[in-house]
């Protein structure tokens, strides 16, 4: 038997299975926010976010007859939104190749001799521009998602190994990629 997750917003999601348009629009409001943050970091693209947005509480309503309550709300809708996006970038034929060698991506060769990185949001994400979409993937699945290297295979259909080491080397990569850029801000 499947354990059931009390849900905080259980009388909206009721009542919003039950067609109340009113209630379907709360529930938009209380998570439209968040769902719209994880497209975009997927998608990288604020109109690509949108239509993701739109189209995943679009199938959400639709199947929300078959939300169980075995997670929540909220994870269940996370989840939905990061299917969407990865099967927009699959229809797309997004290059989500996995590379052995990451060097052959590197732009700066510095030493680490006293440097300092300014990390902030904006920082990390313009250097995460300079990762294959493969690795730029399971980086943004495992770090801004929350997911774990299980999950991830499962979602991406590549081994558990294959993500611990792409997400290092991802990591590796744009721990470089910010040196580099503080290196230029001097």
């Amino acid at each position: 038997m499947a354990v059931v997750v009390p849900d905080i917003h259980k009388d909206i999601i009721e009542k919003s299975k039950s067609g109340d348009s009113a209630a379907q629009y709360r529930l938009y409001s209380l998570y439209a926010k968040a769902m719209f943050n994880i497209a975009y970091r997927m998608m990288n693209n604020r109109e690509e976010a949108e239509d993701m947005l739109q189209e995943s509480f679009a199938d959400a309503f639709a199947r929300l007859g078959s939300f169980r309550y075995e997670s929540g709300f909220g994870s269940w809708m996370k989840r939905i939104v990061v299917n969407h996006c990865l099967n927009e970038m699959k229809r797309r034929k997004a290059d989500l190749q996995f590379f052995e060698d990451m060097s052959q991506f590197d732009h700066h060769q510095d030493d680490d001799s006293g440097y300092e990185t300014v990390l902030n949001v904006e920082n990390v994400r313009k250097a995460m521009e300079y990762l294959p979409n493969g690795s730029k993937m399971i980086f943004s699945l495992y770090l801004l998602e929350g997911y774990d290297h299980v999950e991830i295979s499962q979602i991406l259909k590549i081994s558990e190994s294959n993500s611990k080491s792409q997400y290092m080397r991802a990591k590796q990569k744009v721990k470089e990629v910010l040196k580099a850029m503080s290196h230029e801000t001097r």
